[in-house]
């Protein structure tokens, strides 16, 4: 009994340490809500947002709306939406 919640304890631990980690990776592709190609992560920021170019402007997208979908980079944000971010 007690080792079973000793290993629910450590695996909660690991689990909350890893929700703190960035997601984004600088050269990965980044997809936007609608699974249209925004651009590549140029340069992830300390608080966890990718700096990507669109559209000839670097922008940065905030790290609380990137989260992997499928495999797959990806922002809860619109095309249009991350072209009115600022760097």
């Amino acid at each position: 009994m007690k080792k079973s919640v000793l290993v629910v304890v450590m695996m909660a631990s690991a689990l909350s340490a890893m929700a703190g980690e960035a997601v984004a990776e600088a050269g990965k592709m980044l997809l936007g809500a609608d699974g249209v190609r925004l651009g590549a992560v140029y340069r992830v920021t300390g608080d966890g947002s990718a700096q990507l170019i669109v559209d000839g402007k670097m922008v940065t997208v905030p790290a609380s709306t990137i989260s992997v979908v499928d495999g797959k980079l990806t922002t809860t944000l619109s095309k249009s939406e991350v072209r009115k971010l600022k760097s």
